[in-house]
C-alpha cells in the first residue's frame, strides 16, 4: 500500500573540512558528481522514492545551495530553507531552528549521504513503534566506516560515536524519523548534536530501530565522492 512520506529534513550546514580545498569555495552539497551537483543526485532520489517535500537547513555557503536548487520545483519537489545564521547551530540544533516549517513527523537525512533505500519502509517501522525517533542502522562491521552501533533483537543496545566496542557491528545509515516532542530538550539558537540527542533518546527507550540491507553512499570524504561516481555510473541510478 502506497503511503504519503514526512516530510525530508537535509541536514547540510557542515563546513566539509575533510574536503578540503575542494569546499573552500563551495559547500558540499555542490561537489560535483558525474558532471552535476551533489544535491541534484540527492533530490532526485528523494523523489524516486516518493519524497514531496524538502526542507534543507543550511550554513557554511548555504546561499549557494539555495541559488542553485531553488524551489525544488525542477525536480517534482518542494524545497524550503532554514539558515543557521551568525553561529553554526550543529545537527540537532539547526533542526530544532526548522521545526516551525514541520509536521509532527519527519525524517532526517544527512546532507552528505545518498541512500538507495525504501523510505517508506522505515516510515512503516516508525509509525509501528510509536517512539519519539527511530535511527536507520546497517551492518556495516566496519568496512565503509567506523561501526558506532550495537544491534540486536532489532533494538539498539549502544549508539557511541566515540567510546566503539568489538560489538559494535553496525553504523547509523544517516536516515532518522522524529517527532518534534524529540527536540523539547535542544535549546532554541544555540549548538546541539544528534548524537547527544540519540543517546538521550535511548536511554529513555525512545529510540526505535530498522535496519537496512542496501550500503550507504556519501560524499564526506574524497573516496566516497569516487565511489558514489562510480554506484551511479554503474546503476543508471541518475534519475
Amino acid at each position: 500500500m502506497t503511503i504519503a512520506l514526512y516530510p525530508v529534513v537535509i541536514i547540510a550546514g557542515g563546513l566539509a573540512t575533510r574536503l578540503r580545498p575542494l569546499t573552500e569555495t563551495i559547500p558540499k552539497s555542490l561537489v560535483d558528481i558525474n558532471g552535476e551537483p551533489f544535491v541534484a543526485h540527492q533530490l532526485r532520489q528523494l523523489k524516486a522514492n516518493g519524497v514531496t517535500e524538502v526542507i534543507m537547513c543550511l550554513g557554511y555557503l548555504g546561499e549557494q545551495v539555495i541559488d542553485y536548487v531553488g524551489d525544488g520545483s525542477r525536480y517534482g519537489l518542494q524545497v524550503r530553507y532554514v539558515l543557521d545564521g551568525p553561529k553554526l547551530l550543529g545537527t540537532a540544533g539547526a533542526i530544532k531552528k526548522a521545526l516551525p516549517l514541520l509536521d509532527e513527523h519527519f525524517f532526517v537525512l544527512n546532507g552528505d549521504s545518498y541512500l538507495p533505500c525504501d523510505y517508506a519502509s522505515v516510515q512503516r517501522t516508525y509509525d509501528r513503534c510509536q517512539k519519539l525517533g527511530l535511527m536507520t542502522v546497517f551492518h556495516n562491521q566496519g568496512k565503509w566506516d567506523s561501526s558506532n552501533v550495537e544491534y540486536k533483537d532489532e533494538a539498539i543496545i549502544v549508539y557511541d560515536k566515540v567510546n566503539k566496542t568489538e560489538r559494535m557491528l553496525h553504523i547509523d545509515y544517516g536516515l532518522e524519523v522524529f517527532s518534534k516532542a524529540a527536540f523539547n530538550q535542544v535549546p532554541d539558537d544555540e549548538p546541539y548534536d544528534l548524537a547527544v540527542l540519540f543517546q538521550d533518546l535511548l536511554k529513555n527507550q525512545q529510540l526505535a530501530a530498522h535496519e537496512v540491507n542496501e550500503r550507504f553512499y556519501e560524499v564526506g570524504s574524497f573516496a566516497g565522492i569516487s565511489e558514489l561516481g562510480y554506484y551511479l555510473t554503474q546503476t543508471e541510478e541518475q534519475i
